[in-house]
């Protein structure tokens, strides 16, 4: 008997996808999410859209990169992004926080919801700030704006784009609450360097910025 041989299975060909467009109109973004493919400053835990006119730097405490500052026509954006529990926001409880720390803070509805307004203390003086405080999927991003931008809305409008390019990596590594969400210079992934450290407080502008290019 005579079997007639198989024809061999011709592999199907490989498809590229296109990814996912957004669900929303912007972000900021988890970076599990669809967002948009743009140009960004790789810092680990945050991505920062690439403007040219923006002065980005990095601030550190101790070993521990956690936070970032964007200056930008005399006025600054402060950016923090923390670790939150996968079943409840954060922004109403640090709001309080806030409030009773700073003083002279009152509510407001802003583009991203609703946030502090009014003076910070910083050496020995005042400053004008706002506080936005933006909650993702196990992660929590805070941003201040001070300075110029905000009480001058064209220069805060610069800022609001800004944020709303931003892109969060939280990871999947277990983290505490409200731990900073641990960031890396652009082009040292692995070292985690010693010069021009300082303290970073989200709550308060001062010399604890260290610079990066």
């Amino acid at each position: 008997m005579f079997r007639r041989r198989r024809r061999r299975e011709q592999p199907e060909p490989v498809v590229e996808q296109e990814p996912a467009p957004p669900m929303r109109e912007s972000g900021p973004w988890d970076a599990d999410e669809p967002h948009p493919d743009n140009d960004r400053i790789d810092l680990g835990g945050l991505r920062l859209p690439h403007n040219p006119d923006f002065d980005v730097r990095l601030a550190s405490v101790g070993d521990q990169h956690v936070g970032v500052v964007v200056l930008y026509d005399e006025s600054s954006l402060q950016l923090q992004a923390l670790a939150a529990p996968r079943s409840m926001d954060l922004w109403d409880e640090i709001r309080t926080k806030i409030a009773g720390q700073a003083g002279h803070l009152q509510e407001q509805e802003g583009p991203f919801g609703t946030e502090l307004s009014g003076e910070m203390r910083v050496d020995g003086g005042s400053r004008p700030a706002r506080y936005i405080g933006i909650d993702g999927p196990r992660w929590f991003l805070l941003a201040v704006i001070s300075g110029k931008a905000a009480v001058d809305d064209a220069t805060a409008e610069a800022f609001h784009e800004f944020i709303k390019d931003v892109v969060v990596v939280r990871g999947d590594e277990p983290m505490a609450r409200e731990e900073p969400i641990p960031l890396r210079r652009p082009n040292d992934p692995s070292r985690q360097e010693t010069a021009e450290r300082s303290r970073f407080n989200p709550y308060k502008r001062g010399p604890e910025i260290s610079e990066i290019r």
